[in-house]
């Protein structure tokens, strides 16, 4: 299937790695140039350059917090410069810490608060009013599972990651207008480093080994494994395209079914 999002321009946080840099990968390969962000700028250096002699198309590495307020604005900025414009934004940062609420302080609460909350809020605001005025416009965020069943452990990812989506659906309604497309992947179990974190905190808390860990997730998944990265990418790509003009304001689970809900 043609996209028909080649030439389009792009931005995608967090994609020196795992699903971000999945997303970047297959959006590449529809012809699509990007501004590629990560905290690290070694790492998002690498990447970018590694994508572009691979797929052929231009990359842009900035090193942004997008913690921080003025993070947003800056990529944005350079993309209007570089590409005269964004049409597609993809909202991913790595996942708070994980904990329980009696444990969490107000200072954990408060970092996690900017970090996955803000940054989509920030980047989402940035990015609106050049595709309004392009009359185009793609925005995906990359949520988690947690949002449709919270997961045992993980306060402030069930907390504010739902709120994330609140905020999505509420304004996709506004932008629908407009022809800018808003919706979220609620990502289950992938292979990214993310998830060795975890299994490497359950080793330590649990006392189990982290191959023991991994078994047990995967015993909870009907197709009885993690997900390759690129196979929420692929979604990710679509929802991004022309292809997807009839979908906002949806959260769509990929999870290899591990999700018990109906809706």
């Amino acid at each position: 299937m043609d996209l028909g999002i080649e030439g389009k321009s792009a931005i995608v946080c967090g994609a020196s790695q795992g699903l971000g840099r999945a997303c970047a990968e297959v959006l590449a390969g529809e012809g699509v140039k990007m501004v590629m962000c990560s905290r690290n700028f070694d790492r998002i250096f690498n990447t970018a350059r590694s994508i572009s002699e691979t797929y052929g198309v231009q990359t842009v590495p900035i090193a942004a917090d997008l913690s921080l307020p003025e993070s947003p604005d800056k990529l944005v900025r350079e993309a209007v410069a570089k590409f005269r414009g964004v049409d597609i934004l993809i909202n991913n940062v790595g996942g708070p810490p994980p904990g329980r609420f009696e444990d969490l302080s107000d200072e954990e609460w408060e970092k996690a608060f900017h970090l996955t909350l803000m940054s989509a809020v920030r980047m989402t605001r940035a990015v609106l009013p050049v595709m309004i005025e392009n009359k185009w416009g793609r925005i995906v965020n990359l949520a988690s599972i947690a949002v449709k069943q919270p997961i045992a452990g993980l306060m402030l990812s069930n907390s504010l990651r739902s709120a994330v989506v609140g905020m999505a659906k509420s304004l996709s309604a506004q932008t629908a207008s407009k022809n800018v497309l808003i919706n979220t992947i609620a990502t289950g179990s992938f292979a990214t480093e993310r998830l060795e974190s975890l299994f490497k905190s359950q080793q330590s808390k649990m006392g189990i080994t982290v191959n023991e860990a991994r078994a047990k997730l995967e015993s909870t998944i009907p197709l009885g494994r993690v997900g390759r990265p690129e196979e929420l990418a692929w979604l990710a790509a679509f929802l991004a395209s022309e292809r997807a003009s009839y979908i906002t304001g949806a959260t769509i689970q990929v999870d290899g079914g591990a999700y018990s809900g109906m809706m």
